[in-house]
C-alpha cells in the first residue's frame, strides 16, 4: 500500500496507475541526478526490481488461472511497483534545514499561475523540474512524497511548506477577493444595537456560513456571538483554537486618503501600489481569510490531522470582549490558542490594559474669550484618531484667528514640527484641527497623537487669555498637568519598565461630549513589574492631589486588567518560531505586544501574527492597509503552521 500525504496521518490509498510510471520517471530520474554512490544504488536496485519482474511472471506461469483475462506481466508489474513503494530505499540524508525563503520564492516564480490538478501533482512537477533550485536532501524529500515513502518529521515539516507554496499559487486571488467582500461589511460597533442583533454581523455571519459550506468545512453560528469553523483531529488529540475577530473599531471617512488626493473608502477594499486599503485588512479579518483557505486545502487534499484546529471568529474583540466568554460558557475551552491578531513571529507575553477616564461635568463658560463648544477625538479607547476638532464660538472670529494662528505656529515650532494646526474662521465661528498621525494606542510611539496636542494647545490658548473658563478648559489644564505629550507617565511618576515587555505607556485615546458630560480617556499598556493595586493607587493619589491643589470638578473612573506571560520552552510554541522566523527570516526570538488580544485569559494563548515587528501596525488607524505581498506570505504561513501542529503529537 502507498502512503500518500504528510506523513503518518495521510489516508493511505491503493497504488493507483500513474503509480506505476510516478516510481519508473523517479527512478530513471534519481539515476541520472543523483551522485556516482547514489547511481550504483540504483543500478542495483533497479537489477533487483527487473529479476523480480522475471520470477513473478515464470511463478504466475503456474499460478494464473486460464479464466482470469489478466495479462501476467501486468499482474508481476503492479506487484512490483507496490513493493517499490514499500520498500524503496529512501535517498533522503538526515534533513536538517526546511526550504529557504529565496528557494520558495523561485518556486513561486516559476510556478504561478500554472494550474495543478491536486497538491500531488505540483510537487512531482516541482521534484522533475526543481533540482537546481534545492539541496539533495530537499530534492530527495520531494522525491520519497512522491513515491509515497515514509517521511520522517522534518521531511513532513518541508512538505508541509510546499503544501503552503501550493495554497499560495493556487488560492491567492480568490482569497484577496473574500478579504474585499469581508471589508465591504461595515462590522463596527452600533449604539445601543448588540453585535448579534447588528444587521452588519447577520450579513457576516450567512457569508461566513457560505464560505464554510462551500469549502465542505463544519460550521456553527453560536447564538450570533461566536462565529466556528472545525478540521476534525484524532480523538486522542487536542483542541487547537485559532482565534480571529469580525469586529473592526469605527473609521472617520473624513480621515482617509493619500496624500497624492487618492480617495478611499474604509469599508471599500482598495489595492494601490502593492497595498489593500480597507477597515479590517490588517486587523482582523486577514486572518478569518488565511485560516479558511488553509483548512480548505487540508480537506481538500484529504490531510489527516491528530489535532482539531479549530477557527473562532469573535464578534465583541474591540469593544465589550463578552462573545468568547458566552462560548466557552457553552462550548469546550481549547488545550492551546493562537490568536492571529498580532505580531510574528510569536507572542507570549501581553501587557496588561486600563483605562484612566477623567469626566468633567459640563458648566456654563465664565470670563472673557471666546467659548470652546466642541471637541473630538477618538471613538474608542485603543484608537489614536488623525485628527482632532475644537470649535470656538467668539464674536469676531476673524480678528481672533489671526492671535490663534500665531500662537499655533509657535506651538508647532515647540513641539516637533510634526503635527499641523488648521484655523478656520467666519463671522461668529473658530474652527480648530489638529492633525496628526493615527496609531493604535498600544503602540503611541508609533504615531503623531492629536488628541493630546489639541488639549495643550487649548491650554496654551487659556493662558493667553483667548478662551472663556469651562469644562473643557479644565479637561486642558488636566492634560497639561498631569500628562503633557510624555506617553510614558513620567508626568505624574507612574513610569516604570519591564526588560522584556518594554515600558508602560500611557495615550489620549476617546473624547466624548454629551449635554451633561465630558469624558476624556487616557489608555494604558502596563507590563509586568508593579502590582496593579499599586498602580491604581498612585494614580488617584496624583489625581486626586491636582483636584484638590486646583479644585477642579472631575470624576475619575479606573480600570486595568492584568499582563499576560506564556511559558516559551513547549513544543508547539517553539514550532510556531519555527514556521514564521524562518518564512520570514526573522531572529529566532519570542516577542512581547502591547496589544491584547482575546487569548489573554485563555490556557496556552500566544499571538502568530500576522503584522511584521519591525512595520507599523496599520490596525485602528486612518488608512488601514495590508501589503499584498503579506497577505499573501501570511495565507503561505498560515497553511504551514496548521498542518504541523496539526500533526505534532507532542505539545508541551
Amino acid at each position: 500500500m502507498c502512503h500518500h500525504g504528510l506523513g503518518a496521518y495521510v489516508t493511505a490509498k491503493s497504488c493507483e496507475s500513474n503509480c506505476a510510471s510516478e516510481v519508473l520517471i523517479l527512478m530513471k530520474a534519481e539515476s541520472t541526478q543523483s551522485d556516482p554512490d547514489k547511481q550504483v544504488v540504483q543500478v542495483l536496485y533497479t537489477l533487483v526490481l527487473v529479476l523480480l519482474h522475471t520470477t513473478l511472471i515464470v511463478y504466475f506461469d503456474d499460478m494464473t488461472r486460464p479464466q482470469l483475462d489478466i495479462p501476467k506481466s501486468f499482474i508481476a508489474l503492479a506487484i512490483m511497483v507496490a513493493m517499490a513503494c514499500v520498500v524503496a530505499p529512501s535517498h533522503a540524508d538526515p534533513l536538517q534545514t526546511n526550504i529557504a525563503p529565496e528557494v520558495a520564492s523561485k518556486v513561486l516564480e516559476k510556478y504561478q499561475g500554472k494550474e495543478f490538478k491536486d497538491f500531488r501533482e505540483f510537487v512531482f512537477e516541482v521534484y522533475l523540474s526543481g533540482k537546481v533550485l534545492f539541496t539533495r536532501h530537499e530534492h530527495h524529500t520531494l522525491g520519497d512524497y512522491v513515491a509515497h515513502r515514509q517521511l520522517s518529521s522534518k521531511q513532513q515539516a518541508l512538505i508541509a511548506r510546499m503544501l503552503g507554496l501550493y495554497t499560495r499559487i493556487k488560492y491567492q486571488d480568490e482569497a484577496l477577493d473574500l478579504l474585499a467582500r469581508l471589508v465591504s461589511i461595515e462590522t463596527a460597533r452600533t449604539d445601543d444595537v448588540a453585535q448579534h442583533d447588528n444587521s452588519a454581523f447577520v450579513e457576516m455571519e450567512q457569508v461566513l456560513a457560505d464560505v464554510a459550506t462551500d469549502f465542505g468545512l463544519d460550521y456553527r453560528n453560536i447564538d450570533g456571538r461566536v462565529y466556528e469553523v472545525t478540521v476534525p483531529g484524532n480523538e486522542r488529540g487536542k483542541l487547537i483554537g485559532l482565534h480571529a475577530h469580525a469586529d473592526v473599531v469605527p473609521a472617520n471617512p473624513q480621515e482617509w486618503g493619500l496624500d497624492d488626493g487618492t480617495e478611499l473608502s474604509p469599508f471599500t477594499a482598495q489595492l494601490i501600489a502593492g497595498r489593500v486599503y480597507g477597515r479590517g485588512t490588517q486587523d482582523d479579518k486577514n486572518g478569518i481569510v488565511a485560516v479558511l483557505f488553509a483548512m480548505r486545502v487540508i480537506q481538500q487534499e484529504n490531510i489527516k490531522l491528530f489535532n482539531t484546529m479549530r477557527l473562532i471568529v469573535d464578534t465583541t474583540e474591540e469593544t465589550t470582549s463578552t462573545a468568547v466568554p458566552y462560548y466557552l460558557e457553552r462550548n469546550p475551552t481549547p488545550d492551546y490558542n493562537i490568536a492571529l491578531d498580532g505580531d510574528y513571529p510569536v507572542i507570549i507575553a501581553e501587557k496588561g490594559f486600563g483605562v484612566v477616564k477623567a469626566v468633567f461635568p459640563v458648566r456654563p463658560a465664565e470670563g472673557l474669550g471666546g467659548e470652546l463648544v466642541s471637541l473630538t477625538g477618538g471613538l474608542a479607547y485603543n484608537q489614536i484618531p488623525a485628527v482632532s476638532r475644537a470649535v470656538i464660538e467668539a464674536p469676531g472670529a476673524p480678528a481672533l484667528s489671526d492671535q490663534v494662528q500665531q500662537l499655533a505656529e509657535q506651538f508647532i515650532a515647540s513641539y516637533g514640527n510634526d503635527f499641523s494646526i488648521e484655523v478656520a474662521a467666519n463671522a461668529d465661528r473658530l474652527e480648530l484641527e489638529v492633525r496628526g498621525v493615527s496609531a493604535h494606542s498600544s503602540a503611541p510611539e508609533s504615531g503623531v497623537n492629536p488628541v493630546s496636542r489639541m488639549l495643550l494647545f487649548v491650554h496654551l490658548l487659556n493662558g493667553a487669555e483667548l478662551l472663556k473658563q469651562n469644562h473643557i478648559t479644565d479637561a486642558a489644564r488636566y492634560a497639561q498637568d498631569n500628562w503633557g505629550l510624555d506617553f510614558y507617565g513620567k508626568s505624574m511618576g507612574i513610569d516604570f519598565s519591564d526588560d522584556f515587555m518594554g515600558p508602560l505607556t500611557a495615550a489620549f485615546t476617546k473624547v466624548e461630549l454629551s449635554n451633561q458630560h465630558l469624558e476624556v480617556a487616557v489608555n494604558l499598556r502596563i507590563p509586568v513589574g508593579k502590582p496593579l493595586p499599586v498602580l491604581e493607587q498612585q494614580v488617584r493619589a496624583a489625581l486626586g492631589a491636582w483636584q484638590k491643589t486646583t479644585g477642579t470638578a472631575m470624576q475619575l473612573e479606573y480600570l486595568s486588567k492584568a499582563p499576560m506571560y506564556r511559558n516559551p520552552d513547549g513544543a508547539w510554541v517553539n514550532t510556531l518560531l519555527d514556521v514564521a522566523s524562518e518564512n520570514l527570516e526573522l531572529a529566532r526570538e519570542f516577542g512581547s505586544s502591547a496589544g491584547g488580544t482575546s487569548v489573554h485569559d485563555l490556557p496556552n494563548g500566544v499571538q502568530f501574527g500576522l503584522a511584521m515587528p519591525n512595520e507599523k501596525y496599520t490596525g485602528h488607524n486612518a488608512n488601514e492597509f495590508k501589503s499584498l505581498k503579506q497577505f499573501q506570505l501570511d495565507l503561505q504561513i498560515v497553511v504551514e503552521m496548521m498542518v504541523r501542529l496539526g500533526q505534532q503529537q507532542q505539545l508541551d
